[in-house]
């Protein structure tokens, strides 16, 4: 085996997102182009002598080829060893447990979360730091430096190792360890959770369907809720990683996750559904002929932690996503801890949670997830759902009711506008930045604007500055209206439209939620022009 270095030049854009670099496959296949970006992240780590990494995937197509290359850069540059999943297979979570478990540098996850999969679909690669969340801001900037100007790369010239198979290999001077991609991360939910108590529920005849989405969630949750926790054989469906997701847009929503939600609107619906997306880090939750929103799950979580082991010692405090809802505020102002609220993008989480400010964290992309490790987790909340399901006897209906009675009603919904223009979507954000000084005091329909700004976040932990993270409209009784670019997108630009109420009237708690928000839908579209400057008369999708 020999280490070889490779000539290579720039590849325009390589800049990554709110979490890492997404492409369309085709653009990773160039070249170079992959190597690229790798050399760009190890030269920023520096010396990687002695050093653990940890490598693996959604199982999407490209997956296995780009864990061959990395797994043969990393030994180029002296890592000691490599954990790796077996089949190239890691979830998201599950990266952030094994570096966390194993003390590695870092990690590698190579996903596009929950963009679609396939040949002509999208690809992802991010980094994540020792801590196991993803790098930070100044950490993935220097990366993006590094591909400006970037010269060669350096690769063994190994041969690809069994990722088929558990145990170790070697590349060069480096240990690759083929491990089982669900064993540590099991260990930690059975820690955290009561898994007797979820044994029992399911032994008194509960049912539960998990829509795995043909996405990476699958094996993770055959294992623990078939195999360790006993629900009944086939309560997982789409549980096999595909390449394409099976053809399903592996983002679970109501629209996407359309099987499940008419199981759960059927006669015979199981008691509790839910799904996750292409990595693993996102849930849905859903009730009998229920939907419950990501903000209401987070906020319900967090007033009832203590059901669960690893949450019996209370709350450090919440954060938040600016655009989710305030439904997880009113909790943590009754529980007498902080709510902490920040852009989006987990990362602005990993410091509250490094410095144990904060326990429970959530964006209403439906992501949730918690201390335990430092990425959104979306089988971890089915499991503390299920937790608290077994512990309260309720089913999620009358749960979520019996908390919009105690803390009132956060109506909440998202309006995306997929793949528009992307020189109109910035057009349509600069206008609105040109007016925010002019809003305060202004007449929008029923509403009176309070403040109106472009938010900025400036960490409590180490002080870093965020700026323009989405332009927010707040009124005087508090609904808002938000407007947002999407960074997960490959295609164009995805304009992220986020309208909330409050409603404190139980009375009022059962409208259909785009009637109890057609006022602010209104009120967005006269700020924003969003049909002309776009020409769409209506959002791609609205959760």
């Amino acid at each position: 085996m020999t280490v070889l270095t490779v000539a290579s030049t720039p590849f325009p854009g390589q800049r990554p997102g709110t979490s890492g670099l997404r492409k369309k496959v085709t653009v990773f296949q160039q070249v170079g182009y992959l190597e690229n970006f790798v050399q760009s992240v190890f030269d920023t780590l520096g010396d990687c002598s002695g050093k653990t990494l940890v490598l693996g995937g959604d199982g999407r197509f490209h997956n296995r080829a780009a864990v061959h290359t990395i797994l043969r850069m990393a030994a180029a540059h002296g890592f000691a060893k490599t954990l790796v999943g077996q089949g190239g297979i890691l979830s998201t979570p599950a990266v952030s447990c094994v570096i966390r478990k194993h003390g590695a540098l870092g990690g590698i996850v190579l996903s596009a979360s929950h963009n679609p999969g396939g040949p002509d679909g999208d690809f992802g690669i991010k980094y994540n730091i020792g801590n196991g969340g993803p790098a930070p801001e100044q950490v993935t900037e220097a990366i993006y430096r590094h591909t400006e100007s970037i010269t060669c790369y350096r690769i063994s010239d190994g041969a690809d190792v069994n990722l088929n198979r558990l145990g170790a290999d070697r590349i060069e001077q480096m240990q690759v360890e083929v491990i089982d991609p669900v064993a540590d991360y099991a260990s930690l939910m059975q820690d955290l959770f009561d898994f007797d108590a979820i044994r029992a529920l399911f032994a008194g005849g509960f049912r539960l369907c998990f829509d795995g989405m043909g996405a990476v969630s699958g094996p993770y949750a055959t294992t623990i809720l078939e195999g360790m926790l006993g629900a009944p054989a086939g309560s997982v469906i789409n549980g096999v990683p595909l390449e394409d997701f099976g053809g399903h847009h592996p983002d679970p929503n109501p629209v996407n996750a359309a099987e499940l939600i008419a199981l759960m609107a059927g006669a015979d619906a199981p008691d509790f559904g839910a799904a996750s997306d292409g990595d693993g880090d996102r849930n849905m939750i859903v009730g009998r002929r229920f939907d419950v929103t990501p903000s209401d799950s987070l906020a319900i979580l967090a007033a009832n932690a203590t059901v669960a082991p690893g949450y019996r010692a209370g709350l450090k405090g919440i954060a938040r996503s600016m655009p989710t809802s305030r439904a997880a505020d009113r909790v943590a102002a009754a529980l007498g801890v902080p709510c902490y609220e920040t852009p989006t993008g987990w990362k602005f989480f990993g410091t509250l949670l490094d410095a144990g400010k904060a326990t429970l964290c959530g964006e209403e992309s439906y992501g949730t997830g918690s201390d335990h490790i430092r990425e959104k987790d979306g089988l971890w909340a089915v499991l503390f759902w299920l937790n608290l399901l077994a512990a309260s006897g309720k089913p999620v209906r009358q749960l979520v009711e019996e908390h919009w009675a105690r803390f009132g009603r956060n109506y909440y919904s998202r309006h995306d506008y997929e793949a528009i223009d992307s020189a109109a979507a910035n057009a349509l954000m600069a206008a609105l930045r040109e007016r925010l000084a002019g809003l305060a005091g202004q007449t929008l329909g029923a509403y009176t604007v309070d403040f109106a700004d472009d938010f900025a976040y400036t960490d409590p932990v180490d002080g870093a500055v965020s700026t323009q993270q989405g332009v927010r409209v707040v009124m005087r009784d508090g609904s808002r209206v938000v407007f947002r670019l999407s960074g997960t997108g490959t295609d164009g630009a995805t304009l992220r439209v986020y309208l909330e109420r409050y409603e404190a009237d139980p009375a009022q708690h059962h409208l259909p939620t785009q009637q109890a928000l057609a006022g602010l839908v209104a009120v967005a579209e006269q700020l924003a022009g969003i049909a002309a400057r776009t020409g769409r008369a209506s959002p791609s999708v609205i959760t």
